[in-house]
């Protein structure tokens, strides 16, 4: 199992632990994963961090497709990945219809279709083998609309992108699971619980891996969860710092019956208590939705408490099909804590 760095989105002010990301480095972290929201974006940052690295590998986690092109995020990708010598990681995902539809200010559309027709174009730009012609419900390359020109040419990459340049895919339900399976790299999931693997994801990753065919399986296909990760020995203290977080998604994430992190809550066994969370936080008391999010939900989707605790925890998450665990890059000696307990 490898390790990965997570960088939050920005607050007011953009600040990147550049301390954390060096240790990282320097200990043999596979990869640092961006984020992006509505204010800073997830590229900028890596390209600062990978002219001030050396080995470790560049991801966004991630690239919100609502807001670039196909052939803005293939450019973005092959130039970022030829500066940093090789080192880009693609992550891409739809974020929800409150971003989508109240920030880029465009329609959420229909999220499996254009996932594919997105990922689809994005792939033939790398590979050039063709100029680029796609005739899709969402996207049209040339564009043929009723307002074109008529002068729109297929076009091919100036710049010779890796064909094999590792895509990942950000998705929770079952439906965009599958998907992921089949058509990207690599998956990276949110709130991820190994002891679920089987009852909750398993059917619909191995449903991808037959759709895509040629020997696609778990041994070439890279799960990348986040994991929270808080070192201290008491362990309800530990707890309570994941327990905002869960409370946020869960409760306030979307709207009622449009929630996918309440829906995976529920799928994890949870159902009274995301009820319960959701309640709280819609009428807006947010404390006691915190309160409300239950210790074990905490331990199946974070590794928490004494540094004992977290070693024997450990060996859960590296008897289950991740091959990449990303932690969030907020204390250097978690880094290096999980460095030794990993590599």
């Amino acid at each position: 199992m490898r390790l990965g760095l997570n960088l939050n989105y920005s607050g007011a002010r953009i600040e990147l632990p550049m301390d954390i990301i060096h240790e990282a480095d320097k200990l043999g972290y596979y990869a640092v994963w961006s984020a992006e929201a509505y204010g800073s974006d997830a590229v900028s940052p890596l390209a600062w961090i990978g002219a001030l690295t050396k080995n470790i590998h560049l991801g966004t986690a991630i690239m919100q497709m609502p807001g670039r092109t196909p052939a803005n995020t293939a450019m973005t990708a092959m130039t970022l990945d030829q500066l940093s010598g090789g080192r880009m990681l693609l992550g891409l995902g739809l974020s929800g219809p409150q971003v989508v539809e109240g920030w880029h200010g465009v329609s959420y559309g229909k999220p499996l279709v254009k996932t594919r027709e997105y990922v689809a174009i994005v792939r033939k730009i790398f590979e050039r083998k063709e100029p680029v012609v796609h005739d899709g419900e969402h996207y049209r390359i040339p564009y043929a609309g009723e307002d074109a020109t008529g002068l729109g040419k297929p076009l091919k990459s100036i710049i010779h992108g890796r064909a094999d340049l590792p895509i990942y895919l950000a998705s929770i339900g079952p439906k965009n699971v599958t998907l992921t399976a089949e058509i990207a790299d690599g998956w990276l999931p949110i709130f991820f619980s190994p002891n679920a693997y089987d009852s909750a994801y398993k059917q619909y990753i191995e449903e991808g891996f037959a759709l895509a065919g040629n020997g696609k399986s778990i041994a070439n296909f890279d799960i990348a969860p986040t994991v929270a990760v808080v070192l201290d020995d008491d362990l309800e203290t530990a707890f309570n710092q994941v327990k905002p977080m869960l409370a946020l998604y869960i409760g306030g994430m979307g709207a009622r019956g449009k929630n996918f992190y309440f829906d995976l809550a529920c799928r994890y066994g949870f159902e009274e208590a995301a009820v319960k969370i959701q309640d709280l936080y819609l009428a807006g008391d947010k404390g006691e939705a915190m309160m409300a999010v239950p210790n074990e939900l905490v331990d199946e989707v974070a590794l928490c408490g004494s540094r004992e605790r977290i070693k024997d925890r450990l060996q859960i998450w590296k008897n289950s099909p991740i091959t990449t665990l990303n932690i969030p890059a907020l204390d250097i000696n978690v880094v290096r804590m999980m460095a030794e307990l990993v590599l």
